[in-house]
């Protein structure tokens, strides 16, 4: 159970409903059985560091922030792909796991998941490295984001094989 008396199953789905989250000043709010998980063995896409600036009101770090930062990440691969611009045209699915904090080591790894002829979808992971002395390691956030091929005149494009 958490301290707001939820059982540890409602914990994670409810922190996007204004739920207090942990925080490094509240730790007791922290899930008892949080996983310690190890990097994909891939190089990251993108790698950053969130500042005080990228907080909620809650002082985690901001839902829109992650969002802004897992589409950078899926833009870089789809661009790649496509050979060129690329514009994201939806958002599939997106799920906060657990919260990122402030000075939180954070990297977004993903894979192109489907070519089609002018769109490609992209899955992100994205990890959270904390507390240096006694490295942990847990998987924040997961996403599917689509992306379109445009060219110069921002219309829509084959993508080469």
């Amino acid at each position: 159970m958490s301290s707001k008396g939820r059982p540890e199953s409602e914990y994670r789905s409810a922190q996007h409903e204004g739920t207090p989250v942990s925080t490094p000043a509240n730790p007791a709010l922290a899930p008892a059985d949080r996983l310690r998980v190890t990097l994909p063995d891939a190089q990251p896409v993108l790698r950053v560091v969130p500042m005080p600036a990228d907080v909620n009101q809650h002082g985690d770090i901001f839902g829109g922030w992650i969002m802004s930062q897992a589409d950078i990440a899926g833009g870089v691969l789809a661009a790649r792909k496509a050979r060129g611009r690329v514009a994201t045209v939806a958002v599939n699915s997106f799920t906060f796991k657990e919260p990122v904090l402030v000075g939180d080591v954070v990297s977004f790894f993903g894979e192109v998941l489907r070519v089609g002829r002018t769109s490609l979808t992209v899955s992100i992971e994205v990890y959270a490295q904390r507390n240096p002395d006694d490295l942990v390691t847990v998987k924040v956030t997961e996403a599917s984001l689509t992306y379109v091929a445009v060219g110069a005149d921002r219309r829509p494009r084959p993508i080469a094989g």
